[in-house]
């Protein structure tokens, strides 16, 4: 896999989920302990960065009147009961470990599931040259699993970094890498991924 060809899209490090007193941290904390995902959302973000991918963060950001507009029930009127990722909140804030570097891109306008809604990540990925899609991030089964999805419906060669990645069970996490990446793509550790990247 060509380092030049490919972007490591970052879902969701924000406060709300990796860190205590996030509001989703709870759901999430026995998944990032026995995965690592943090630690290993890291080593992937500075490896691939270093040998030359496309680094883009997709932080979440509650849009009240657009959710509304839209009707959205499920996860995202959760998020409104919740008052998670609120614009300015420390929980909506990319966390210390996962801050972006020179040359990194940070997507604004993610209002739903997939990070390539509502951003101009289509867009970013096509003017860079950008062949192969590799998503880490939470939750495994829904964001993760919609921004996969997405890349796969435009074209683009798609991996899920398994042990980046959080999802509120182990029985989620494993459907997702057993069950639906099979299907668009390929589920990889981080270390499995950085050594097929040239």
């Amino acid at each position: 896999m060509n380092a030049k060809e490919t972007a490591v899209v970052l879902i969701e490090f924000q406060n709300e989920f990796c860190k205590e007193g996030g509001k989703l941290y709870d759901a999430v904390k026995d998944e990032i302990a026995r995965q690592g995902t943090v630690d290993n959302a890291v080593r992937l973000a500075t490896e691939a960065r270093n040998k030359g991918c496309l680094i883009v963060h997709s932080p979440f950001v509650y849009d009240e009147q657009w959710v509304d507009s839209k009707c959205c029930g499920g996860i995202l009127a959760g998020a409104k009961d919740m008052g998670a990722f609120r614009p300015g909140d420390w929980g909506t804030e990319l966390i210390d470990e996962m801050k972006p570097q020179k040359g990194d891109l940070v997507l604004s306008g993610k209002r739903a599931l997939s990070g390539f809604t509502n951003t101009d990540l289509d867009k970013t990925l096509a003017e860079g040259g950008i062949k192969n899609v590799v998503c880490a991030g939470f939750l495994t089964n829904v964001c993760v699993e919609a921004t996969s999805r997405s890349a796969y419906d435009r074209g683009f060669q798609v991996v899920i970094a398994k042990d980046a990645t959080g999802a509120t069970s182990q029985a989620n996490q494993q459907y997702v890498e057993n069950e639906i990446m099979p299907v668009i793509g390929q589920a990889l550790t981080v270390d499995e991924f950085l050594v097929a990247l040239e």
